[in-house]
């Protein structure tokens, strides 16, 4: 099972700071929180349009970005999934 820890307003989303989640890869990962969580999730982090400009994904501390294989990275037990949202200010 592959931990995902949530952070400030998507915390709120989920109810839940931390769950485990079976999932092969990131994508599966999201779809499957999206299915669970609904409208507000899927606008706010993962829903048809792909990942939303909100949400900061991290796998082990990597950037979704800066994993070769993006959304197809594959997850093995043990992995740790955080979603945080943009945040911003000044």
């Amino acid at each position: 099972m592959v931990t995902v820890r949530f952070f400030a307003g998507i915390r709120e989303i989920t109810g839940q700071k931390e769950t485990t989640v079976a999932a092969s890869t990131l994508k599966d990962l999201l779809t499957n929180l999206a299915a669970k969580h609904g409208l507000r999730f899927q606008h706010e982090v993962y829903g048809p349009e792909g990942v939303s400009d909100e949400a900061i994904i991290l796998v082990n501390g990597r950037h979704l970005e800066h994993l070769p294989e993006g959304l197809e990275t594959e997850l093995v037990p043990d992995d740790t999934v955080a979603i945080f949202p943009l945040v911003g200010g000044g």
